[in-house]
């Protein structure tokens, strides 16, 4: 199977380590994660996710906002810069433990967190850098 992840969540999975918005929500992201963990390929998507699922109920689904829309583009470039390909719609990505650690490495340097820069989840992303990544769930196994 293939996991689809908007731009920006390239980052988000760097650092989850199981707060979300909703109960929903990080019981969802909690099955993605583990997802990930075990090596299944990513397809970068437009627009709402495998991650967003649980918030598009809602009449005013921020997953949809240009802010969110603007960051996906912030990380694709990003991503894309370092990794040394074009990110975007239909990109294909194996999380294994190379790529994990190198964009591990390059988000706890901040050279790839320009998405980042008006997230909410910005502070708590920095905390679990700063920690060594400790408690991620995504990890290889």
């Amino acid at each position: 199977m293939t996991v689809h992840l908007r731009a920006h969540h390239l980052l988000c999975m760097l650092t989850f380590v199981g707060e979300g918005y909703t109960p929903a929500f990080t019981e969802n992201y909690i099955r993605v994660a583990r997802r990930l963990s075990s090596g299944e390929e990513i397809e970068v998507v437009d627009g709402p996710d495998d991650i967003c699922a649980p918030l598009l109920s809602g009449a005013a689904a921020h997953c949809r906002n240009e802010s969110v829309v603007a960051r996906d583009r912030a990380a694709a470039q990003a991503v894309g810069r370092l990794l040394g390909i074009a990110v975007g719609k239909g990109t294909r990505i194996y999380p294994d433990a190379a790529l994990l650690k190198r964009l591990r490495r390059n988000f706890a340097l901040g050279t790839i967190r320009k998405a980042c820069d008006e997230c909410e989840w910005s502070e708590l992303c920095g905390h679990v850098a700063e920690r060594g990544f400790a408690d991620v769930l995504v990890a290889p196994d």
